[in-house]
């Protein structure tokens, strides 16, 4: 890794940063407020099971790419810690 935790620490109380965050958690409440439909499609049209279930496994895989992102510079915090810690 190449950013300096300092620099990460820094990002992380950026506009930025805060921004981008903004606009996953509204992806992610884009994604839960679909489930519904899917739902609701899949109610009165049985014959679609198949798709219904790939469409919720794509919202599912959505979320948790989200979740990944958010704490993508804490993860970034923990790996310089812990080649803090093995040097």
């Amino acid at each position: 890794m190449n950013a300096t935790k300092s620099q990460v620490e820094d990002f992380k109380e950026s506009l930025l940063w805060k921004d981008i965050k903004r606009e996953l958690v509204e992806w992610k409440k884009m994604a839960k407020d679909e489930y519904s439909q899917v739902v609701g499609d899949a109610i009165n049209d049985p014959t679609t099971t198949s798709n219904t279930l790939m469409h919720l496994g794509s919202l599912y895989g959505r979320e948790a790419t989200i979740d990944h992102l958010l704490v993508m510079p804490d993860v970034f915090l923990q790996i310089l810690e812990e080649k803090k810690n093995d040097t």
